[in-house]
């Protein structure tokens, strides 16, 4: 080869070099320039519409409204449905209406709240929630917050990862405890007590059961936009809830698990509600509670609403009247056969029958000691026991009236027993005192006709009866007392 020829060689070779460096540097400039705009792109997200259905709520809605927007995670929009009232409801709210944003891990985020007066309705809250979902069913949850309830800033965030890791599941309700910030006065701050106790004893039952929710209770909880859809398809409704129940979001709840879909508890995520203060308002309110659990509970159809023994998320029900109704006969029986026993100076006491009360004692401090948020008030409750027991007689008004309605086939609004008791009117939280004294002093006259060996034979019999009841129900509490709480906090 000549040396024109070697030169020309190595002309061509230094180019083709050049060349292959500039193609490189070319092609890293562009992985480069894909890589920014892929980094700059937002992330899709799933879409929250919040609806909170609020019904003579001035003195907590601007609250609600400020707890929703200080959330980590902002609902994608909020609807305030105000319904029947009568207060400056519509005014209040109407100061949040329009668009928000904040800034939270970084980013920007916003939401528009809105607020609608849709007068009155006759479907009450359950009219309010359809009306809200209408608004909100192009979004894929649901958020349903009631209009007395806040929650903790990350609540939404931790409720949206928990429902979008899993597509089996229908809704979560959040972790329920009662605020206790503002209890007045010796009865209402004993009553907010007691319903402290209640709830947190409710969701600890429910988070050791897989955390398996039986009633996804509308004051914050997140439901699947595609399992509503499936709910009405399956139960031939035109809207998710139906008027016809007196706890709407217990049927929900049974018709999502009917559908396939699971119903849990949040297992972080926390919300504040409302408690009641008055006797009244604590009375109206568990009675229709547990007069709508009973018409699920109950073999047969009453009304529109099919009953359905044998539900999965029914369990607990079932578990919570005959409880309630072994208490029924525990205590009865005692303060029968306490006062006939001294009546004829023949109770003789034995240390044995403080085991009861002290297991129960500390099955309520562990309760108490459960708590995430627990009180100096919820330990008082627990420790003097004799609170705990006064709400469990009051607990026992309610449990026997509601069963009372029921069995009187009586057609009763409940609804609106509930908002009236609520606005100070009515005395039928009284009932079960009057029906106890009138028991009474029936009972006092048939034992005074009783001669000394039937008073001597009725006691004979009845105290052993009472002594095997007390004990298995000794056995009870002192297996859950035992039981591991698996770390859960309520």
């Amino acid at each position: 080869m000549s040396i024109r020829d070697r030169i020309a060689d190595e002309k061509a070779g230094a180019a083709a070099s050049v060349a292959d460096v500039n193609a490189a540097a070319v092609s890293a400039q562009l992985n480069n320039d894909f890589t920014e705009i892929v980094a700059s792109l937002q992330t899709s997200r799933a879409t929250i519409g919040c609806v909170v259905p609020a019904y003579n709520e001035a003195e907590t809605i601007g609250s609600v409204l400020d707890s929703l927007l200080a959330q980590t995670r902002l609902p994608d929009v909020i609807h305030v449905i105000v319904n029947n009232t009568t207060d400056d409801t519509v005014e209040i709210a109407s100061h949040y209406a329009g668009p928000h944003t904040r800034v939270s891990g970084g980013a920007e985020q916003a939401t528009e709240i809105f607020v609608h007066d849709i007068g009155v309705n006759a479907d009450k809250k359950v009219g309010a929630l359809n009306y809200g979902y209408s608004l909100v069913e192009g979004c894929d949850f649901l958020l349903g917050v009631d209009g007395d309830t806040t929650a903790d800033p990350h609540a939404i965030e931790q409720l949206e990862a928990e429902i979008d890791s899993d597509t089996r599941i229908g809704g979560i309700s959040a972790i329920y405890s009662i605020d206790d910030t503002q209890p007045d006065g010796l009865i209402s701050g004993f009553l907010i007590a007691g319903q402290r106790a209640q709830f947190a004893a409710f969701n600890m039952q429910n988070m050791l059961r897989g955390r398996n929710m039986a009633v996804l209770g509308g004051q914050f909880s997140i439901f699947s936009t595609q399992a509503l859809r499936d709910v009405m398809v399956e139960s031939h409704q035109a809207t998710p809830w139906v008027k016809d129940s007196e706890v709407e979001d217990s049927l929900l709840s049974l018709q999502i698990k009917s559908a396939g879909y699971l119903t849990k508890i949040s297992a972080r995520a926390r919300a504040n509600v409302g408690g009641m203060t008055t006797m009244r308002g604590l009375d109206a309110q568990q009675v229709k509670w547990n007069f709508g659990a009973i018409e699920l509970m109950w073999p047969g159809q009453r009304g529109d609403t099919k009953g359905q023994p044998f539900h999965p998320n029914l369990r607990l029900r079932w578990i919570e009247n005959f409880s309630m109704i072994i208490n029924v006969i525990t205590r009865v029986m005692f303060m029968i056969l306490l006062t006939a026993s001294l009546s004829i100076s023949a109770f003789v006491f034995s240390p044995i029958w403080l085991i009861p009360p002290v297991v129960a004692g500390l099955l309520n401090l562990r309760t108490a000691v459960s708590m995430q948020s627990r009180s100096w008030r919820d330990f008082v409750f627990a420790l003097a026991v004799v609170p705990a027991e006064a709400y469990m007689w009051v607990r026992i008004g309610h449990f026997l009236r509601a069963w009372t309605k029921f069995a009187s086939n009586k057609q009763v609004d409940n609804w609106a027993a509930q908002a009236k008791a609520e606005r100070g009117s009515g005395n039928a939280y009284l009932v079960p005192l009057l029906v106890a004294v009138a028991a009474a002093a029936a009972l006092v006259f048939i034992w005074l006709q009783l001669t000394v060996v039937g008073q001597s034979a009725v006691l004979w019999v009845g105290w052993p009866i009472l002594g095997v009841v007390t004990v298995l129900q000794t056995l009870i509490m002192f297996t859950t007392l035992i039981k591991r709480h698996r770390g859960y906090r309520v």
